[in-house]
């Protein structure tokens, strides 16, 4: 498959087994583009996770900045903040355009498709209405996500209608932002790929995480396993 007819142009909307292991903070660039900042660095594994425009409603996007002015003065604000924005997703609000097979399969190859190239990519899941993702990138974080979503914005736009997927008319398909964390060590690693593989059972979707079939639990692959740390199909999860 050529890699030029697939993810990677831009869209106007709001490898190698042996490599060393990057765990833990390190000199990079932290930059924002928005209310959310960002920390940049090839070789760091990120947890990345970016929703659909319509998976928050004003409604909620107004609680969540009463939320954010309560706790301006707390330590654990930003951890508070997450958990509510998770909570929120979980609850399928907006079109859940992703829920569709079609879309679901498409989103999933357009992560598969720069797999060993662009980034190592470690564990994933397809919620209906947002998408986690664990990688070892080797180009910049924000180049590699706008390049899902620029590729999968325009070909479901494209689809709404024949789909029926609900999209609302002249609004980007996925919102601006998306969230990163920096994998800080090998107890960490394990935690977060065990959470992206238990999203789906834990919003009732699946009773088992191999349920999910748009999901690294699901899909049966060979993985570079990296030194040290567990691989996406061979990661610790919970007992449904």
């Amino acid at each position: 498959m050529e890699k030029t007819n697939q993810p990677g142009s831009d869209e106007n909307e709001n490898g190698n087994g042996n490599a060393e292991l990057q765990l833990g903070p390190s000199p990079g660039t932290w930059h924002s583009r928005g209310y959310l900042p960002h920390f940049d660095r090839i070789g760091n594994l990120q947890s990345i996770t970016f929703r659909l425009a319509d998976s928050l409603p004003q409604s909620k996007l107004s609680e969540l900045k009463a939320m954010i002015e309560a706790l301006a003065d707390q330590a654990d604000s930003e951890k508070i903040k997450r958990e509510q924005i998770e909570a929120w997703l979980d609850a399928g609000l907006g079109c859940c355009a992703l829920k569709h097979p079609q879309v679901a399969e498409n989103m999933e190859a357009a992560l598969l498709h720069f797999d060993a190239d662009r980034y190592r990519l470690i564990a994933w899941c397809v919620m209906p209405n947002h998408v986690h993702v664990l990688i070892e990138p080797k180009i910049e974080l924000s180049k590699i996500v706008q390049s899902w979503k620029s590729y999968t914005g325009r070909w479901a736009k494209e689809k709404n209608a024949e789909l029926e997927l609900g999209v609302p008319e002249g609004r980007p398909f996925w919102m601006r932002e998306y969230w990163d964390r920096y994998i800080r060590n090998e107890r960490h690693l394990g935690n977060v790929i065990e959470y992206i593989h238990m999203n789906p059972v834990k919003a009732k979707l699946c009773s088992k995480p191999e349920q999910w079939p748009y999901s690294s639990a699901h899909r049966s692959r060979p993985t570079n396993k990296l030194p040290g740390t567990p691989s996406s199909s061979s990661a610790p999860t919970k007992k449904a």
